[in-house]
C-alpha cells in the first residue's frame, strides 16, 4: 500500500493502528461536523418552516393592520342626507323639524351629536345640508356645500329614498347607488381632504313595516314608501316577494356603503348599527309610523355617538 502524504488522513502506527494523536484529530473533526449540522438545521429548519415555527427563507414578516386615523372629538360637524336628518315628521305633520335632527338639532329631548360632541357653541359649529326626499345621486352636491364650511366631521345617512319608490322596479340599482356614494366621498375628499366621515347604515325598512303595519294602513296609503309599505296587511306571496326585494336591496346598499367607506382612510361605517336597531313605536313618528320621532332621533344620536367616540370602528354583528 502506498504511503499517505502529510495531511492525507489520521496518523497510523505500524500495522495500521491509529495513534493517540490521530484519535484526537478524528474526534475534533466529528465534533465540528456535528455542530455545523445543528447550525444548519436551526437556521433553515425542515421544509417550509411550518413545523418549527420558523419563517421559510425569503418569506415576508406579517405586519399588523394599522388603525385608521380617526378624530373622536370633532369641534365642528356637517350633516348630509335625507328627511331623517331633517327631522321630518318629528314635530309636525308632513314638515321638516331641523331642531330635532339627530346630528345638528337643538332640542334637549334629542341631545344631538353636536350638543354631545361640541362644547363651544354647538349651534354655530354645526350645519345641516340634508334635504328631504334626497336620493344618493343628490349627495355629491350636498358634500360640496358641506365642504365649504370646513367641518372636522361629516355625517351621512342616506339611501332610504333609493329603496322607497312607487315600485321595486324603480329602486336605484345597487351599482348606481355605490357609484353615487363613491362620487360623494370623492367630492368631499377633493374639496376638504382633512374631513372625517361617519356613515350610518340605511334603516331596516322591512322591520319598520312590521312595526307599523297594524296602525298605519291609512297614512301609508297616501304614498309613503310604496315599494315596501303598500298593502301593509297583505300576506300574499306577491306582497311578501315585493317586500323581500326591497329588503335585499337595502342590504346591498349597506354593503356598498361599508365597502366604499373602507377605501377612504378618514371614513368610519357604523357596522350596521342603524339597520340592526329595532325602533319601538314610541321612537317612530305618530303621524306616519315611519320616520323617527324625537325619541327615535335621540336613539340615532346615541348610536352615532357610540360609534364616533369608540377607539376602533364598530364591527358588524
Amino acid at each position: 500500500m502506498p504511503k499517505r502524504g502529510p495531511g492525507a488522513g489520521p496518523e497510523r502506527a505500524a500495522g495500521g493502528r491509529i495513534t493517540r494523536r490521530g484519535r484526537l484529530a478524528v474526534l475534533a473533526a466529528f465534533t465540528l461536523a456535528l455542530i455545523g449540522g445543528l447550525v444548519v438545521a436551526v437556521s433553515f429548519g425542515s421544509g417550509s418552516g411550518s413545523d418549527t415555527g420558523q419563517r421559510a427563507p425569503g418569506s415576508a414578516r406579517p405586519s399588523p393592520s394599522p388603525t385608521p386615523p380617526w378624530d373622536r372629538s370633532p369641534s365642528s360637524i356637517a350633516a348630509v342626507g335625507d328627511s331623517i336628518t331633517q327631522g321630518f315628521d318629528a314635530c309636525n305633520l308632513l314638515a321638516d323639524c331641523a331642531k330635532a335632527s339627530w346630528v345638528t338639532g337643538t332640542d334637549s329631548a334629542v341631545e344631538s351629536l353636536a350638543q354631545r360632541l361640541i362644547d363651544d357653541a354647538p349651534s354655530r359649529r354645526s350645519w345641516n345640508f340634508a334635504v328631504s326626499g334626497s336620493v344618493m345621486a343628490d349627495l355629491p352636491a350636498q358634500m360640496e356645500r358641506a365642504a365649504q364650511r370646513d367641518p372636522e366631521l361629516v355625517t351621512v345617512l342616506a339611501g332610504a329614498n333609493d329603496a322607497c319608490r312607487p315600485t321595486p322596479d324603480q329602486m336605484t340599482p345597487a351599482a348606481e347607488f355605490r357609484a353615487g356614494f363613491r362620487e360623494a366621498l370623492s367630492t368631499l375628499r377633493q374639496a376638504h381632504p382633512k374631513a372625517y366621515v361617519y356613515v350610518a347604515s340605511v334603516p331596516n325598512l322591512k322591520r319598520l313595516w312590521s312595526q307599523g303595519r297594524e296602525d298605519a294602513e291609512q297614512v301609508w296609503g297616501l304614498g309613503i314608501c310604496q315599494s315596501m309599505l303598500r298593502d301593509p296587511k297583505s300576506t300574499t306571496p306577491a306582497a311578501e316577494e315585493r317586500r323581500q326585494r326591497v329588503h335585499e336591496r337595502v342590504i346591498a346598499y349597506n354593503t356598498a356603503l361599508e365597502a366604499e367607506c373602507a377605501k377612504m382612510p378618514r371614513c368610519r361605517y357604523d357596522g350596521g348599527a342603524v339597520f340592526d336597531y329595532r325602533f319601538t313605536k314610541t321612537e317612530l313618528s305618530r303621524w306616519d309610523w315611519f320616520h323617527p320621532s324625537k325619541a327615535g332621533q335621540r336613539k340615532l344620536a346615541d348610536l352615532a355617538y357610540r360609534g364616533i367616540t369608540a377607539p376602533r370602528p364598530p364591527q358588524p354583528d
